[in-house]
């Protein structure tokens, strides 16, 4: 294969649009947040709080559609063994956002919350968010990691670019404009690149379709020509796979910090609900494509194209069917249109992620538990450090490891059975407490771990009920292992022990606690007994009454541009209802609010 000048060309071009866009937006907002009184790295982290519907809906939707997500998709109904019906993602992604909108988007907005972890930390102590936060950080620079990989790979199928160049700019490339925007660029870049994966993949298809070498799509997805029908099916014994998987999608997509930082940038809570759905009507669209190229994949007599008489999967290429398709079904102009659109989507997700890791470690991590005292100064240049860091992290990763969609596969599995059931606890159950939460956690942790990871070569020591062996040739060594494949739905029952743990330690404390059964002085997390004293996490003293949202909380709120960090955890509908009663009294505005 001879190096292609059009290629790099194209992407150099790509890539100015991409890099000047994402300056414009941190200029344009320079000195955004400053008449609300702002700090600057909450404005970093959430924006102003004034995302509107358009660059909202596209960034959040930018979020889910990543390299991972058209390349995933366009694999999972090519394979044989998988087809359409194990393509998962665009459905599971899209109701994930639609639950995420119904039950999490309002409740965390209305609060004023700035990361996902500030609820963990208010309610569960500031030792027990350090711990919530090494999965999601894992999840976050595993994720990065894993699409810069694709990244390269991809260009150097349709460029014949070296692989560790094209990734490290790249990244160079996400890293500059988030470091100097924070998450404005990261949202105006997202709606740019948006439209570059749609175009890109959209003008790709009709060249695909009417290759000479393709079939009727319509005929390979029910009968059999060059491979079994790309339409797919679940067999019996694999349904309850299937709908581990499948609920993995749809709850344990919500626990992510990118999502909440697009649902805590909104502009009022009504508005974080409407981004949501928008976004699950988005990713649902922008699968279309993947589905279609995956198909063509399938449908293709690759002995009469220039890839050669073996097809992509008995090359162990399945995973790069995609660029494969554009590279040799389409033109060379119009492969190059679809390179910018992979490259867009990779690029709209790891620079999310990078800045969701960095603001969870500056807030929760820096100013809350270790440096309370801190200027906002301080934390800008905080964030600042570690988005080149955690960047820094996920490209070495990306350059250095052949594991790391195994790693995202079991990091993305602990934010599913740790995260999401302590945020399900945290918001909607009262009386949890960080003894349940502690107990969660391991619970949790072990249950999965325990299943092992195939693809890490990580064997089980908890085999679950109809597990069995099967041989497989690993990806990397190319050795043929014999590996355990669990049938059972090990993960949801994973998380679901560690909800029903948090709740069922946490009664279980509070109960001994109280009734004097364990004396007082063993209450070493003040979690029980000492709950009333609570932790100084913020420059405010934290509201450790009425910690848990009521259905209340979810009435429709006018919308905020922006809240302090100070004001954070002392919303008024957080405080004590004797304290608005005595605040409404003593204002001057009392007669107004009778009126209404």
């Amino acid at each position: 294969m001879t190096f292609h000048v059009e290629g790099l060309v194209a992407i150099v071009i790509f890539y100015l649009l991409i890099l000047f866009v994402g300056i414009w937006a941190a200029w344009k907002n320079k000195h955004s947040g400053e008449a609300e009184g702002t700090d600057r790295s909450e404005t970093i982290m959430v924006g102003g709080r004034d995302i509107g519907l358009f660059v909202g809906g596209f960034t959040m939707t930018a979020t889910w559609v990543g390299g991972g997500y058209i390349n995933g998709t366009a694999e999972y109904v090519y394979l044989p063994d998988y087809g359409l019906a194990w393509a998962q993602a665009p459905f599971g992604y899209a109701l994930s956002l639609v639950v995420g909108g119904l039950f999490f988007a309002k409740p965390m907005r209305s609060r004023g919350y700035v990361t996902m972890l500030d609820p963990f930390q208010q309610k569960y102590g500031k030792r027990m968010g350090g711990l919530l936060f090494i999965p999601a950080l894992m999840g976050e620079i595993f994720w990065s990691a894993a699409i810069l990989s694709a990244l390269g790979a991809t260009l150097s199928v349709i460029v014949d670019m070296d692989i560790n160049v094209s990734v490290v700019i790249s990244a160079l490339i996400a890293i500059f404009y988030t470091l100097v925007g924070g998450l404005y660029s990261v949202a105006y870049t997202d709606v740019v690149q948006l439209f570059c994966i749609f175009i890109g993949l959209w003008i790709s298809v009709p060249f695909a379709l009417t290759n000479p070498a393709v079939s009727d799509i319509t005929v390979t997805a029910v009968q059999q020509v060059y491979q079994s029908p790309w339409r797919g099916s679940i067999q019996k014994g694999d349904a309850w796979v299937w709908i581990d998987n499948f609920c993995l999608l749809m709850l344990g997509g919500i626990p992510w910090q990118v999502y909440f930082q697009r649902v805590l940038s909104a502009s009022s809570a009504t508005y974080a609900q409407v981004l949501s759905f928008l976004a699950a009507f988005g990713c649902l669209v922008m699968a279309v494509p993947s589905v279609l190229i995956g198909a063509i994949g399938a449908s293709t007599d690759w002995n009469q194209t220039t890839y050669g008489a073996i097809p992509p999967k008995e090359k162990d290429q399945a995973d790069m069917i995609l660029p494969i398709v554009l590279q040799h079904l389409c033109p060379p102009f119009v492969s190059f249109f679809g390179l910018g659109a992979v490259s867009a989507a990779v690029m709209s997700s790891a620079d999310s992620s990078i800045l969701s890791a960095s603001s969870m470690f500056a807030r929760n991590i820096y100013q809350l538990a270790f440096r309370q005292s801190a200027s906002d100064r301080e934390i800008v240049w905080v964030m600042r450090i570690t988005i080149f860091v955690f960047g820094g992290l996920a490209t070495l990763m990306a350059l250095l490891t052949g594991t790391v969609y195994g790693l995202w596969y079991l990091s993305s599995d602990l934010v599913y059975v740790i995260i999401f059931p302590q945020l399900l606890s945290v918001l909607f159950v009262k009386g949890t407490n960080t003894y349940g939460s502690v107990a969660a956690y391991l619970c949790g942790m072990v249950l999965r771990i325990g299943g092992g990871e195939p693809y890490l070569r990580l064997p089980p020591f908890i085999y679950y009920p109809g597990w069995t062996t099967e041989e497989r040739i690993h990806h990397i060594t190319g050795e043929m292992e014999e590996v355990v494949i669990q049938k059972f739905p090990f993960k949801t029952v994973s998380m679901l022990a560690s909800f029903l743990g948090n709740v069922a330690f946490s009664y279980l404390a509070k109960y001994l606690f109280e009734s004097g059964k364990i004396s007082h002085k063993y209450d070493f997390l003040d979690a029980v007994v000492s709950m009333d004293s609570g932790e100084i996490m913020d420059k405010t003293t934290l509201v450790t009454r009425s910690n848990d949202i009521g259905l209340s909380e979810m009435a429709p709120v006018k919308p905020r541009l922006s809240v302090t960090l100070a004001a954070a955890f002392t919303r008024r509908d957080t405080l004590p209802a004797e304290t608005v009663e005595e605040e409404e009294d003593s204002s001057p505005d009392s007669s107004h609010h009778d009126e209404k």
